[in-house]
């Protein structure tokens, strides 16, 4: 058991050394880092050593006990303070009441009596310390809820929902400092080259990593978006520190991502920002840029400014029908890889890289347009679909293409039939999801009882990064996946209270909490009750 740290203060040797020399402090379970004759020489020793007990005469020269207590108190809220004084006056008792103190002793204190203040003051304190270990542990184990709760934040981030104050405030939750003068959006995205739905074991490595990295970095805020990868918010003094903090970000970003050569990746970088309502545009900026990944090559991190100018979409303009052929590589990854969130932006940034000499030819706007329909119907036939709606729809679709007269109707026709197929995707990938959830849950039942069992260990097994793992339980099993592994646990923990003789503590261990004061804590946190109170009801 760790020992609880004694720190005294005393003007008069004599006291200050039979208080010091009449009890044995490591024997009791104490350890004595320090004494003082006043408060000025002990504040700054105090504020070192950080004890746990402050033991402070209240009549001292130069500094006194009360005023002592009162500094003490602001830096280390803590601290637990005994004042010892010959003067039994009510207007000291009222202000040591008032600073925070634990007891007010009078003098002289004998060594029995100090024993038995110290040993209730120490219960507290240790009382305390479990309480808070219990808890941030219980938050470290929710984490996976806390970072559902941060995209809900990022949502009215983006969506300019918030005011400033709300924002600033909602941050602080979150240990989010919101308050800066420049913001910049990032969007980043690891791909494995399995296709949608499906991820390799070097994703789940390089997720953790970069996440790992980029929590260390005081200046970025990370926002999970599951499927969608993650969105970073920068915060700096001015432009020019956020432009070196984002080219620093990449370049650390771009170093890690080497190791993984089965991977690829894209980022888009929005414009920075002066105030927080703006971050819409920022989002809306980097949006445009990581859209970017359906039109070029990977393995980048881009500007919105600099699309222009990549490589890959310098060569994208469509001059004839040969050329119209190679536009079909960039759906045909959107079809594989994009969302449905992201249809908007990939018509939008497709169709913006056509010359407008392409629709002024109207045998020219139908081949581009049954282009795209060939390749979404041959997908959709690959992924083996066999939707009649859809089907339906698509004949209608080409039917449809005699009234394409400008690249806005053709805009909205990419739009509708595109998203339609990434919808009949998603449900083809809903039953291979499906099969990937029952392994998961077969997995969680079978080794619901040891102790290493987690959210990454689980989403390696199934071969998916712990965000895109997350957002897939999550949204078919309508909990989180350390909800539903704590509920499997505490059904089994209930069962045994009911129909065993096994002590709290085994019952604990059995079910996977191999600190019986956690498991209680989580059960009566979870079921409103403590497993004595809920093995009692048997009785009843």
């Amino acid at each position: 058991m760790e020992k609880i740290k004694i720190f005294l203060v005393e003007d008069e040797i004599v006291i200050r050394n039979g208080i010091k020399n009449s009890i044995e402090w490591e024997k009791e379970g104490y350890e004595f880092v320090g004494e003082a004759s006043d408060g000025e020489l002990a504040y700054p020793m105090i504020l070192k050593e950080k004890p746990d007990i402050l033991i402070t005469d209240i009549r001292m020269p130069f500094m006194d006990g009360l005023e002592l207590s009162r500094l003490a108190k602001q830096e280390l809220p803590d601290i637990r303070i005994l004042i010892l004084s010959g003067y039994d006056e009510f207007d000291y008792a009222k202000e040591a009441i008032r600073i925070g103190v634990t007891e007010y002793l009078l003098k002289p204190v004998s060594a029995s009596k100090l024993l038995d203040s110290l040993k209730g003051v120490s219960q507290l304190i240790r009382q305390e310390k479990e309480e808070k270990e219990l808890l941030k542990r219980y938050a470290e184990d929710m984490q996976e809820k806390t970072e559902r709760e941060k995209l809900k934040l990022f949502g009215q981030l983006i969506s300019g929902g918030l005011s400033t104050a709300e924002a600033i405030d909602l941050g602080r939750q979150y240990d989010m400092n919101l308050s800066a003068h420049v913001y910049e959006m990032i969007l980043f995205k690891v791909f494995s080259v399995i296709g949608v739905g499906e991820q390799s074991g070097g994703v789940v490595e390089a997720c953790e990593n970069l996440e790992n990295m980029i929590k260390k970095i005081s200046y970025v805020y990370i926002f999970q978006r599951g499927i969608d990868g993650w969105a970073f918010l920068l915060t700096a003094d001015d432009e020019e520190q956020m432009e070196q903090k984002t080219d620093r970000l990449a370049k650390r970003i771009k170093l890690m991502m080497e190791d993984y050569k089965e991977l690829e990746y894209f980022g888009g970088i929005g414009k920075p920002v002066m105030r927080l309502r703006e971050i819409p545009q920022s989002f809306s900026d980097a949006d445009h840029a990581f859209s970017g990944r359906f039109l070029s090559e990977l393995n980048r991190i881009v500007r919105v400014g600099e699309l222009k100018n990549m490589q890959g979409l310098a060569d994208f303009e469509v001059r004839g029908f040969g050329e119209i052929e190679r536009t079909r590589e960039s759906v045909e990854k959107f079809l594989n890889n994009g969302t449905q969130e992201e249809v908007e932006g990939f018509t939008r940034a497709y169709m913006k890289e056509m010359p407008e000499d392409n629709f002024k030819s109207m045998l020219m706007r139908q081949y581009i347009v049954m282009d795209v329909y060939i390749v979404i119907m041959s997908f959709c036939e690959k992924i083996g679909t066999s939707d009649e709606a859809f089907q339906g729809e698509a004949e209608g679709f080409k039917d449809s293409i005699q009234k394409i007269h400008t690249a806005q109707e053709m805009q909205e026709y990419m739009r509708r039939f595109l998203s339609r197929a990434i919808e009949l995707r998603d449900m083809v990938s809903g039953r291979r999801y499906s099969d990937i959830i029952e392994a998961a849950k077969e997995k969680i039942e079978s080794t619901y009882m040891l102790e290493e069992i987690s959210l990454n260990t689980v989403a390696a097994g199934v071969g998916m990064s712990p965000s895109y793992f997350s957002s897939v339980f999550s949204r078919e099993m309508g909990k989180t996946f350390v909800e539903y592994l704590t509920g499997i646990r505490m059904d089994k923990a209930k069962e045994l209270l009911m129909c065993s003789s096994m002590k709290t503590s085994e019952i604990g261990y059995e079910v996977g909490y191999k600190d019986p004061h956690y498991f209680s804590y989580l059960f009566k946190k979870t079921q409103g009750c403590s497993p004595k109170e809920y093995r009692a009801r048997r009785k009843e």
